[in-house]
């Protein structure tokens, strides 16, 4: 009877090809030292018929994928981000696939959540559907070993790094959570400018429950005192997110703990937002940066002015809270001054005409997505202001889709 009824109700646990493939790469790797990562990486791929297997990372300044260096890896010249195949599954988070005169060559998005870690690149003599499966699950275990990785090694940073970084640079790539998040309902996208010398400017966003907490800033100065006051102003900006509710109580947190440690002739300015993404409410302060641009079909909307609040850090005042409605498809802009005030031909700024021409120009365009859509506003703003970024420039894009992601939780 006990027999029937085992054998009536068991479940089949063996194990296959897949998961004997993906098993082996996660049971070694949890011990593995990062240098050996690659080549286990290399192994793995080469039991599916895989050769010439390369890890490509993104650099600092979104220009470049480059190799990673590494046993039994395939180590070529970097390669760009505008018009690569790699490029593209990079900016895209897609599979491309490239017919060769022996085989296909793969480049698969290494995708952290959503947050693009890299690609990784490698030849088959043919390709099925058995071997996309198994190589897209595959590529997405190999992105969360390189992140985990990461954590505890130098090779990646450098790898990535292009040109010397300056010590407030490092201090502020450290505090960045992922420059990517996409869900359902929403999407976000950042990147700061100089990469390699930005020192003031930051940006910082949570999704909790359904409230995305969003804060850029943008510290007062230049080198490690700029990036002292913005590592305060967003270390104080999560403890006040994971404390309080509001916005009010998270500027007053920040402000009093930037005129606390700096006295009263420092200060931050910031854009606080809470965006609830199911019914598309958002509410903004606005402490000393320009106003935001809504994007809605293309083109700049409006400007999303709020009443006038003091800038971090001096202190007591009470901040003023403006609401808007978000419309499915909207995009909101925040940037810092760096963007505007920089100095063109002739000598004057740059400013918010010209910005919003650029964007309404790109908008003519099809959308390729919220980070390469961002990146190309980036590098069309830079060209534009003659290659020159002088000061720090930051610009941070959500985009609303509203609508609900419970069917995620359910494994067919």
């Amino acid at each position: 009877m006990a027999n029937r009824a085992m054998g009536e109700d068991s479940v089949d646990r063996s194990e296959g090809f897949g998961e004997r493939l993906l098993g082996a790469l996660l049971d070694q790797a949890r011990l593995l030292p990062p240098q050996l990562i690659a080549p286990l990486i290399a192994q793995e791929v080469a039991r599916i018929g895989g050769r010439d297997v390369s890890i490509l990372l993104q650099d600092y300044a979104q220009e470049l994928l480059v190799p990673l260096p590494g046993r039994k890896l395939h180590v070529g010249q970097p390669e760009p981000m505008a018009g690569s195949p790699a490029g593209r599954a990079f900016l895209r988070g897609e599979v491309v696939e490239v017919p060769k005169t022996h085989g296909v060559r793969m480049y698969l998005p290494l995708l952290d959540g959503s947050d693009q870690v890299g690609v990784m690149a490698l030849t088959l003599d043919a390709l099925g559907d058995d071997e996309r499966r198994l190589l897209g699950r595959l590529a997405s275990l190999v992105a969360d070993v390189l992140v985990t990785k990461n954590a505890y090694t130098d090779q990646f940073f450098l790898t990535r790094r292009r040109e010397p970084m300056s010590v407030s640079a490092e201090i502020q790539w450290s505090l960045l959570p992922p420059l990517t998040m996409s869900v359902p309902q929403v999407e976000v996208a950042g990147i700061l400018e100089p990469a390699y010398r930005v020192a003031g400017d930051s940006f910082d966003y949570a999704l909790n429950d359904n409230i995305l907490h969003i804060a850029v800033i943008d510290a007062m100065g230049h080198g490690l005192d700029a990036a002292a006051m913005a590592t305060i102003a967003i270390g104080a900006y999560r403890h006040a997110r994971r404390v309080f509710i509001s916005l009010a109580e998270k500027y007053a947190f920040m402000d009093d703990a930037i005129s606390r440690q700096f006295g009263p002739d420092h200060f931050v300015t910031a854009q606080l937002m809470h965006v609830n993404i199911a019914t598309g409410e958002m509410e903004l302060v606005n402490a000393g940066h320009p106003a935001p641009l809504l994007i809605r079909e293309g083109r700049v909307a409006e400007q999303l002015e709020s009443a006038t609040t003091l800038p971090v850090g001096f202190g007591g005042e009470t901040p003023r809270i403006r609401q808007h409605m978000l419309q499915q498809g909207d995009r909101v802009l925040c940037y810092t001054d760096g963007i505007i005030e920089e100095r063109v031909a002739g000598g004057e700024p740059f400013g918010e005409e010209r910005l919003i021409r650029c964007v309404n120009r790109l908008g003519e365009e099809p959308s390729e997505g919220v980070r390469p859509d961002l990146r190309r506003l980036s590098h069309t703003l830079k060209r534009e202001r003659g290659g020159r970024t002088s000061d720090d420039a930051t610009l941070f894009m959500i985009e609303w889709h509203g609508d609900a992601a419970d069917h995620l939780a359910a494994l067919d």
